[in-house]
């Protein structure tokens, strides 16, 4: 989450200063209970960076070797396995959620209604229902719930970029190109025995129980359609956010989509497209596409060659009549470098800026919303949006056709194939009413 040695342009880093919100003074007494759910790599990664803001003082998993872990590690006092049981814990105040994408809404539905503020990672749901949902009770609950689409706050180079785009240093604005990893495309996966330390039932939930499969769990769990959208909505919640916020749609989303895979899954192996593009089109005429990239890796599995050029980068690409901008989270390059080092006009659009924070700034910008209540940068519906992207990408692909999306009434037009993969029948007792 942190951001890296980019080069940016002096004008810039001069306003980055200035433009930081100041953080509101806070006593040794004013650091909020947390409670960590999902104690994986992310949720270790959200503990570390959090614990300069408040306390951990619960941990919950369905792993219980990783609740131990955890639990040691953060110095934790209260151990779970069901998080229903560990957000009613008195001891707590607020809830990272970093459980398996299939999880998100539930936990974040049920923390908002018992009056917890949420910082949950992307990909924020798993069906467009659910999104719907979950801005709902954002709002009659009150609660901040800040998506981890770290990408706004903690990477200032996206901001840039948005911000250049946003006032036509581009020209009018007419292709973005999102370049993700490629996912795996292995198996087929025999089942085995669930370990003991590891809850199989309580891991799937809302979902439809199978046997166990190592390779439907930690990690990979994401690569499964019944837990995720593979790598378009994992990596696709990051750059297709940065597309909508670029493209001044993140409350809105496009008015057309048609996928194709490139490689089909393997049977009885992931069953999420390791390899495709997919291209929308939004009401304002400019023309996304979000393709996997076969020579980047994910999560340190090779999957090809190193990339060597831009077109083979994991990034985002912003293209008009004056040229294009590249951004990821190593750098930003442009087709002239004047499009970058020209400073912007004190009356530019400008987007909203991180506190001033030396340690993460997007989950220092949901501590400070939860003690000031303002909206969290990434708040539901904007999370919800960029998520939303990347379902329809999924269920074109999915469809195999080209789809009309009416982005008001979240729905395919005339497509009632379609239109069922909006939602998904919840495995008993799970709902997203409880």
């Amino acid at each position: 989450m942190a951001a890296g040695a980019v080069l940016l342009p002096q004008w810039f880093q001069s306003e980055m200063a200035d433009r930081a919100v100041a953080q509101t003074p806070t006593s040794p007494n004013d650091r909020p209970r947390i409670l960590l759910i999902g104690c994986g790599g992310m949720g270790t990664a959200d503990g570390k960076f959090a614990q300069s803001f408040g306390d951990i003082v619960a941990v919950c998993d369905v792993d219980q070797n990783r609740v131990a872990a955890k639990a040691d590690e953060f110095k934790a006092d209260a151990k779970f396995s069901d998080f229903r049981k560990a957000i009613d814990h008195k001891g707590v105040d607020v809830v990272i959620n970093a459980t398996p994408d299939h999880w998100h809404t539930l936990v974040n539905l049920y923390a908002m209604r018992t009056g917890k503020d949420v910082y949950s990672e992307k990909p924020l749901t798993l069906t467009i229902q659910e999104g719907q949902v979950l801005v709902r009770v954002a709002r009659e609950t009150k609660r901040i719930l800040q998506t981890g689409s770290q990408q706004r706050s903690s990477f200032p180079q996206f901001r840039l970029a948005c911000e250049l785009v946003r006032n036509g240093r581009l020209g009018k604005l007419e292709q973005i190109i999102t370049q993700l990893p490629s996912g795996p495309i292995d198996g087929p996966f025999p089942s085995k025995p669930a370990p003991p330390e590891l809850n199989w039932d309580l891991w799937q939930g809302q979902t439809q129980p199978v046997d166990y499969v190592p390779q439907r769990c930690h990690t990979f769990f994401r690569f499964w359609h019944d837990y995720s959208g593979g790598t378009l909505t994992d990596w696709g919640a990051h750059h297709n956010d940065i597309a909508q916020w670029g493209n001044n749609t993140d409350r809105s989303g496009p008015v057309s989509v048609e996928g194709r895979v490139l490689t089909p899954p393997v049977e009885g192996g992931y069953t999420t497209f390791g390899r495709y593009e997919v291209n929308y089109e939004y009401a304002n005429g400019v023309k996304l596409t979000c393709k996997s990239v076969l020579r980047e890796n994910f999560y340190g599995v090779p999957t090809g060659e190193k990339a060597t050029t831009d077109d083979e980068r994991n990034g985002v690409k912003f293209i008009g009549k004056y040229g294009w901008i590249f951004v990821n989270r190593e750098k930003i390059t442009a087709s002239d470098p004047l499009l970058l080092s020209t400073e912007l006009s004190p009356k530019a659009v400008r987007l909203p800026a991180p506190p001033n924070s030396k340690v993460a700034p997007h989950m220092a910008n949901f501590f400070e919303c939860v003690r000031t209540r303002n909206p969290a940068t990434c708040e539901p519906e904007i999370g919800h949006r960029s998520v939303s992207v990347c379902h329809i990408g999924v269920i074109a692909l999915r469809t195999g056709r080209k789809l009309t999306w009416n982005p008001d009434r979240e729905q395919f037009e005339n497509d009632d194939d379609a239109n069922r993969y909006l939602s998904r029948e919840m495995r008993q007792p799970w709902s997203l009413e409880a």
